[in-house]
């Protein structure tokens, strides 16, 4: 007992003697970190929401400047492509690897695209003489027998049937024609004409710009709006997506490799087919617009011009052209047409964004057209006055 209260005297004692112990206020270190963590997060959100748009403030987060914020994610896996896309995505693949076929007498074939008789025959002749054994040509003819009468014309018709504006029967024509052209080996890159078009150069320019350059000429952009991809249909999915969706006028040129992958295409062709037409859904899809550059986009984007060299004005706003007159036809106009080095595009969503490129040719700045449209018949005349004069160079 004794032992026991001595114990707890000392104790006593002890606690007399040693100083009171400090009441420490409460760590406050973690509170603050995740307030910290918490207003840097939520910066970081409303930055990705409501990205900055001035160079000054994007560099007070990163001294890149502005990146997205998808683009500090690990990359999203492509899709897995079907059987059907593994089989064609082969096949092309094979193609385009393939060297040309060499040639001693490389020729190109002109394609002409006509309802009947083709108004600028006379022109055309002028074009082709003298360079015999260097083109070939073939027309296509949808509605009534054409009557020739040059004789670089003469029995180059090809098994025709009829086509409708806006609808499959358009490629169905195209594709006729490159197959019945593809035959000759020795033709090396084919143009699609139609009945209005005129050649802007002459024989030697055009043969050169089309042969001397490894690549095809065929018009392609992304167009967001309602007639560019609001003409797209989910149906297409899973083989052409809304993202490769694309747009371009129907007039190309085009290298032999890509002449065979587009004979050789059913998958990407049969798509287009069945759910690009109008009056689909409630929306006009016109095949000849949108499947060969969205079909180019997808397989091989880097052997294409993104421009057609046929010119075209869309300056009036009107669902065609502007189409020329005899008054029209004078030499300042031609020689302003092929002066342009600039190809034009214009979306057609609310703000009519201009895609304004420069024509790049062996990447060489170059005037983009070898020919153009659309001509009356009764501007001959002042064609045939004018065109030894404006072809020159």
């Amino acid at each position: 007992m004794k032992t026991s209260q001595a114990w707890r005297l000392g104790i006593g004692d002890l606690q007399q003697i040693m100083p009171a112990p400090r009441h420490r206020p409460p760590i406050k270190g973690p509170i603050w970190i995740i307030v910290l963590i918490s207003l840097v997060s939520v910066l970081l959100i409303g930055a990705y929401i409501y990205p900055p748009r001035g160079y000054s403030t994007c560099y007070v987060f990163s001294s890149v400047g502005c990146t997205s914020m998808s683009e500090w994610l690990p990359p999203t896996p492509a899709r897995e492509f079907t059987d059907a896309e593994i089989a064609a995505r082969g096949v092309i693949r094979d193609i385009l690897q393939t060297p040309p076929i060499p040639t001693k007498n490389p020729k190109i074939a002109f394609m002409f695209l006509t309802p009947g008789t083709l108004p600028f025959e006379k022109l055309w002749d002028k074009f082709f003489h003298g360079h015999e054994g260097r083109f070939s040509v073939y027309v296509h003819a949808s509605r009534e027998k054409p009557v020739h009468l040059s004789r670089y014309f003469i029995n180059r018709d090809i098994h025709s049937e009829k086509v409708v504006w806006g609808k499959i029967s358009m490629v169905d024509a195209e594709r006729r024609l490159l197959a019945m052209a593809f035959q000759d080996p020795d033709n090396q890159h084919f143009v699609l004409l139609s009945d209005s078009c005129i050649p802007l150069h002459n024989f030697d320019y055009v043969f050169n710009y089309l042969m001397d350059t490894n690549i095809s000429f065929i018009d392609c952009f992304e167009d967001p709006g309602p007639h560019g991809s609001g003409r797209y249909s989910e149906h297409m999915l899973p083989e052409v997506e809304k993202k490769d969706f694309r747009k371009g006028a129907q007039w190309f040129t085009m290298k032999r490799q890509h002449a065979m992958v587009v004979l050789s295409d059913s998958l990407y062709y049969t798509k287009f087919k069945l759910y690009c037409k109008p009056g689909m859904e409630g929306r006009n899809c016109y095949a000849d617009e949108h499947y060969l550059p969205t079909f180019f986009h997808m397989v091989d984007p880097g052997g294409i011009a993104n421009w057609s060299v046929t010119h075209v004005d869309w300056s009036e706003g009107k669902w065609h052209p502007k189409a020329y007159r005899a008054q029209d036809v004078t030499y300042e106009l031609l020689k302003n047409i092929t002066s342009i080095d600039e190809s034009l595009h214009v979306t057609s969503d609310e703000r009519k964004l201009v895609q304004q490129k420069a024509c790049m040719w062996n990447g060489m700045k170059r005037p983009c057209y070898l020919f153009a449209r659309k001509f009356y018949p009764e501007t001959l005349n002042n064609l045939m006055h004018h065109f030894s004069n404006y072809t020159t160079i």
